[in-house]
């Protein structure tokens, strides 16, 4: 679907292809994550350090901190040690949200075409990007490095240089905004559920203690895995989804082509009543009733068909959790009421207030 709204028409693009591009997506995920976790952990506990020193009365702006934490994690692991600079994280923040916004609004109401100042800015911070990975794949192909990141699957796998671009590019565009997203909402939600938050804090004090946050020890927190699905669920994070057709289908009366570009409408089925007791509430504990993994899995939100960008954020925002939760106590701010706006990803309408304060 990303393919599709950014205009980029790939030649000989066939289901076989997908498959393969799919699976250096999944290595990708994996390596960038195994390779870089010692960088996600500075960066989460960097974060902390900063919210540690704010006095319990102060409002933090959680999407404006969740976009930066993102953008500095995201950048590094897929693009590399370019992105250490600040400066470099900020020049890509403004070109992605201005690509991202027409994305999620522009193509999709036609109004882009509208406006010559909106395209020209979308064209010209297209190029910026497009022009900074082109550069990234040049020195990745060129040279031996120690750290993995994501950029380097695809340029070992057997694709063509568009199509290291594109996928890059998607990847990077998709990466950023889930992830930003997922750790806004999940710590919204904690925040309103001192019970979730009580539960999460005490399976992190049980696979830790003391000790250091380890990729090992991270793959033990269970419940955590569930207030993430929960969030996802909850907020409908990916309301519509996409998937090509691997073979001819009928459904009722129609038939679907083979390679047909199907939409999933995600956020009716998310919160059906049929499916999901209680469809509305955040219950986390929903999730460990197996049945009710396998159906969030047959959506595409864990298992095989997991979205690779969901993926990478589910393993960002634990490590997050992992470290804010440990040392404070996350609180919502009184009367606050959050609106949802609903587009490629799912956000609040207005900034996310929250207060945080010590556990020791």
């Amino acid at each position: 679907m990303l393919k599709s709204l950014l205009r980029y028409q790939s030649s000989g693009a066939n289901v076989s292809e997908n498959h393969t591009r799919k699976k250096l997506y999944e290595s990708g995920v994996t390596n960038s994550l195994q390779s870089n976790f010692a960088l996600l952990l500075k960066l989460s506990e960097e974060l902390l350090d900063k919210w540690l020193t704010y006095p319990e009365s102060q409002h933090v702006p959680l999407g404006q901190h969740m976009l930066g934490f993102a953008m500095k994690s995201v950048t590094q692991m897929v693009m590399g040690s370019t992105f250490e600079d600040d400066q470099e994280v900020i020049h890509f923040q403004k070109n992605h949200g201005t690509v991202w916004s027409e994305i999620g609004k522009g193509f999709l109401d036609g109004s882009l075409d509208k406006s010559t100042t909106r395209k020209k800015q979308y064209e010209d911070a297209l190029r910026q990007l497009e022009s900074i990975l082109k550069k990234i794949i040049k020195e990745r192909k060129g040279g031996n490095f120690g750290q993995h990141i994501f950029i380097d699957s695809l340029v070992h796998g057997n694709l063509n240089d568009q199509q290291i671009l594109e996928d890059s590019m998607i990847f990077s565009l998709a990466s950023c905004v889930i992830t930003a997203k997922l750790c806004t909402w999940a710590i919204c939600f904690l925040t309103t559920s001192e019970e979730v938050q009580k539960k999460l804090y005490e399976e992190i004090d049980q696979v830790f203690g003391k000790d250091p946050i380890t990729p090992e020890k991270i793959e033990q927190l269970r419940y955590c895995r569930q207030v993430l699905c929960e969030t996802v669920r909850t907020a409908k994070l990916t309301p519509v989804s996409a998937r090509l057709q691997d073979i001819e289908e009928k459904i009722d009366k129609f038939i679907i082509p083979r390679e047909t570009l199907v939409l999933y409408a995600l956020g009716v089925v998310l919160q059906d009543p049929s499916t999901w007791p209680s469809p509305h509430k955040f219950d986390p504990d929903r999730f460990d009733d197996e049945s009710m993994m396998k159906t969030f899995s047959l959506l595409g939100f864990s298992g095989t068909q997991e979205c690779p960008e969901l993926r990478f954020a589910y393993m960002v925002t634990t490590v997050l959790l992992s470290v804010l939760v440990r040392r404070l106590h996350l609180l919502s701010v009184e009367g606050q009421l959050i609106e949802t706006k609903y587009e490629l990803v799912t956000s609040s309408k207005e900034e996310a207030w929250i207060t945080v304060s010590k556990r020791y």
